[in-house]
């Protein structure tokens, strides 16, 4: 184990997840990366007209930032926002949620995950 861990852009490593459609998922860091690591990372591409998730919760805070392209933020409590590229949305553990590529690109999401403390 190390201090850190460097991801080259061709060294992450594909994934599926529940909920989730028309989309690619990409790791790039875990928390067995480095010593005392908690968090995840990863980079989501999501096809146009559809790629998205359903409405889930999920226990690890999290960070969304819209690298390319233009998604639908639908939160548990009805409110939609449209996050274009720059955009983030920071949302609590457990805090129900959605996102849907609503442009006519692929849209490129980079994903932070703060899992709950063991």
């Amino acid at each position: 184990m190390a201090g850190y861990k460097i991801t080259k852009k061709d060294e992450y490593y594909t994934y599926t997840a529940p909920g989730h459609s028309e989309c690619k998922l990409c790791r790039l860091h875990d928390p067995a990366d480095v010593d005392g690591g908690q968090l995840i990372n990863g980079l989501s591409h999501f096809l146009p007209s559809g790629g998205g998730t359903e409405m889930g919760k999920n226990p690890a805070e999290s960070i969304y930032y819209i690298i390319e392209g233009t998604m639908l933020f639908k939160a548990e409590d009805g409110t939609e926002t449209i996050l274009n590229a720059g955009d983030s949305v920071h949302i609590a553990s457990n805090y129900g949620k959605c996102v849907k590529n609503i442009g006519p690109t692929t849209a490129q999401m980079l994903v932070i995950l703060l899992p709950p403390a063991k």
